[in-house]
């Protein structure tokens, strides 16, 4: 069946529960004209999946031109935006862009390699009940839409979130238990192998988290089976008539055989000096060898009169065969391109302090691969606000990644940041929240901001070690230094399973192949804070995953050793060019009083002080900020006498404002006065209060009741 023929399938409904919730999967009612789509509700977030194949072939590209999108709708969490002048939804927020892609790596591995029609997967929520994250079930949503689309696909594949509280394991918890929780898993995967990974921890030992993933699998089952159920009842077959490339002609593939067996033989001759010649060091070195390669191979078909055509097909099987050779290296021989062992890390270096007018500042090298990143501190007014359908609040720690053209020797426009900038700024921001000092121990706004100069490898790893070491170099007290490495597989498949493989440490240009993996871990000496993987084989065994955390950790604790030589601990002191933050707590209903009619009092004190900025909370904290202790020092004074409560027995210098017959009023802190009573003037008996205080005058007066009302009661005589 050929979905744009029927217009409308009968609409059914499936449900299975699901960590105590149901998961109810509608097909049938929404987006007729879509090449399939389904809605997936779990509690009250509900997702609509859409997917749609092009019927023509992109020509010249040697990639699954796949393209995932994650449509947030404000009507979902029944916000308006809060812009008065734009009203509308605007460009994906970084929360948008980061789902889209766990989708991506979650399905993307599962499409066969021939595929060169467009797919287009969107997701889009319609519904958000505040608790359930609507994350897991826009993957299982696009997940069933592929399986009952038609397009050639190895899933279904399932999802689920994974937390624990109290050493106890959460499946799918909502926001409010991830709060609590002191890890935060997503497993996508098969029924029996895990093909995503993302998680941020606090500290977990390796053996924690490879618990989790396992418990997650367990449940990942429920989720395949249903969809499983789905498609044998409504799923449409493989539309080969949209998908002319998987209709090839035996003499096609004679032919194909024919060019590929001529590629072999060229790579047999040439690879071992080529790329396998130790001599050649870094990437641009081996970027140009495998350019001269090609070229030379370009040139040997041609004198074999070979059509222009065949040549280009030829350039595609030597890049896939050229990927095949280097696997086939480190598993036969446990070689590598630039001669490593499988387990070594390229050289490092670390420094800090390399910016001279900064508040921190470090620079990390492993190998090719070089960041500097850059720490600013500021005052607390300075956090990002948030309000997106997910979020609405404050965020006082953000990690930016740029990731410049000239860092990778190419040449191309500098634009805003993409998809890959986000998403490995995100996961270097995971890596280091755990570590963080709290806020009513460091006050400060933290911004981290990383500069990848060159990379060949994971410099969102590198990402990671270099802000840490600046953190250091700021004096920002983190609890304990943290490090990341990414790491590699090599593996032969046959019937989707992997048959043999090598995992290796510190990942690489050449070596991230197919059949290989890209698994990032990050943490301090005592356990993991973050972890990313995604593969490009049809999934990852429990012992591939195992093995590879432990080796991980080997990896990690070497780095670790490695920033320790530049820095081992934080500074004792904040960089001199860094605000200082002074707290204070004040009685919230005095928060008024120091604000003033239209921020008048507070502005006076900015101006006459000459701090930066004060940020009042409603819980009654106040953040004053300056580059100078002396301003600062008078701003909390005044914000003190603003707000300072008298008690009995205290005695002030006060001010007389108003004379009575009966005594004197006397403010003795701004906007509280007290009464002398005329028997309060002296030690004996007064006829007149003028005749002992004057208005205007600065007298000594001693609190010597405070009523239930507030009101206070003053003395000179007891002052005196």
């Amino acid at each position: 069946m050929i979905r744009d023929e029927v217009k409308f399938m009968a609409i059914q409904k499936f449900v299975r529960e699901l960590g105590g919730r149901n998961l109810i999967i509608e097909v049938g009612k929404l987006a007729g004209l879509a090449t399939s789509s389904c809605t997936v509700q779990y509690g009250e977030t509900t997702v609509l999946a859409t997917v749609v194949l092009s019927r023509e072939q992109r020509e010249g590209i040697d990639f699954l031109p796949l393209l995932v999108d994650y449509e947030e709708r404000l009507y979902a969490a029944g916000k308006i935006k809060g812009s008065r002048f734009i009203k509308r939804e605007g460009r994906a927020t970084d929360e948008a862009i980061l789902t889209a892609r766990l989708i991506d790596r979650a399905i993307r591995p599962l499409f066969p390699e021939e595929i060169r029609n467009d797919v287009q997967v969107i997701l889009t929520v319609l519904s958000f009940d505040q608790e359930n994250d609507p994350d897991i079930v826009s993957l299982i949503a696009a997940s069933c839409a592929l399986a009952v689309s038609g397009i050639p696909w190895f899933g279904p594949v399932g999802a689920v979130r994974v937390g624990r509280i109290n050493e106890e394991w959460i499946l799918n918890s909502i926001y409010s238990a991830r709060e609590k929780s002191d890890l935060d898993l997503v497993v996508a995967g098969t029924k029996d192998k895990v093909v995503m990974l993302e998680a941020g921890a606090k500290e977990a030992k390796e053996e924690v988290v490879l618990e989790a993933i396992r418990f997650g699998q367990k449940h990942i089952e429920k989720v395949i089976s249903l969809i499983e159920e789905i498609k044998k009842e409504i799923g449409q077959e493989k539309n080969l008539e949209v998908l002319p490339s998987f209709l090839k002609s035996p003499e096609d593939k004679e032919k194909e055989e024919e060019l590929k067996s001529k590629v072999k033989e060229f790579l047999n001759k040439n690879l071992e000096e080529g790329l396998f010649n130790h001599k050649i060091k870094s990437k641009l070195g081996r970027k140009h060898k495998k350019e001269e390669l090609a070229e030379k191979l370009n040139n040997e078909l041609l004198e074999q009169e070979i059509g222009k055509e065949k040549r280009e097909k030829a350039q595609t099987i030597f890049k896939a065969l050229l990927e095949e050779e280097i696997s086939k290296a480190i598993l036969e021989k446990d070689k590598r391109v630039d001669g490593r062992k499988l387990d070594e890390i390229r050289p490092l270096n670390c420094e800090v302090a390399i910016l001279p007018h900064v508040h921190g500042s470090a620079l990390f090298k492993r190998g090719d691969t070089q960041v500097l990143s850059v720490v600013t501190l500021g005052s607390p007014g300075e956090e990002l606000h948030l309000d997106t359908m997910e979020e609405s609040g404050k965020k006082r720690f953000m990690h930016h990644y740029n990731f410049p053209p000239f860092s990778v020797g190419e040449v191309a426009p500098v634009r805003g940041p993409g998809r890959r900038e986000i998403g490995h700024g995100a996961l270097a921001e995971k890596a280091l929240i755990p570590v963080l000092p709290e806020k009513d121990k460091f006050p400060y706004t933290i911004r981290l901001v990383s500069e990848v100069l060159s990379s060949n490898g994971s410099s969102s790893m590198g990402s990671v070690c270099a802000s840490c070491m600046a953190l250091m170099d700021a004096g920002i007290p983190i609890k304990k230094p943290v490090a990341g490495i990414a790491m590699g597989l090599a593996s032969i498949e046959e019937n989707k399973e992997i048959k043999s493989y090598k995992i290796f440490t510190d990942l690489q240009d050449l070596e991230d192949s197919n059949g290989g993996m890209d698994f990032k871990v990050a943490g301090t000496k005592d356990g993991i804070t973050a972890i990313q993987m995604d593969t490009k084989t049809n999934g990852l065994t429990d012992e591939i995953v195992e093995k590879t955390i432990f080796q991980a950790k080997e990896a990690r604790l070497k780095i670790l050793e490695a920033m320790s030589e530049a820095i081992g601990e934080p500074r004792a002191e904040l960089s001199p060019y860094a605000p200082r933050v002074i707290t204070l707590k004040i009685n919230p209903e005095k928060i008024r009083d120091v604000i003033g009619p239209g921020g008048k009092m507070i502005n006076e004190i900015i101006e006459k002080t000459g701090v930066a900025s004060i940020d009042i909370e409603q819980d009654g904290t106040v953040f004053i900020s300056s580059l100078s202790s002396s301003g600062i020092d008078k701003a909390v004074e005044w914000v003190e006498n603003l707000t300072k409560e008298a008690k009995i027995g205290e005695i002030f210098q006060g001010r007389v404002v108003k004379i009575m017959d009966f005594g004197a009023f006397v403010e003795i802190l701004p906007k509280q006065e007290g009464l002398v009573h005329i028997s309060e003037l002296a030690p004996y008996r007064v006829a007149k209060v003028e005749d002992i205080v004057k208005e205007g005058e600065i007298i000594p007066v001693k609190v010597i009741r405070i009523d239930e009302q507030g009101k206070i009661s003053l003395s000179l005589k007891q002052a005196q």
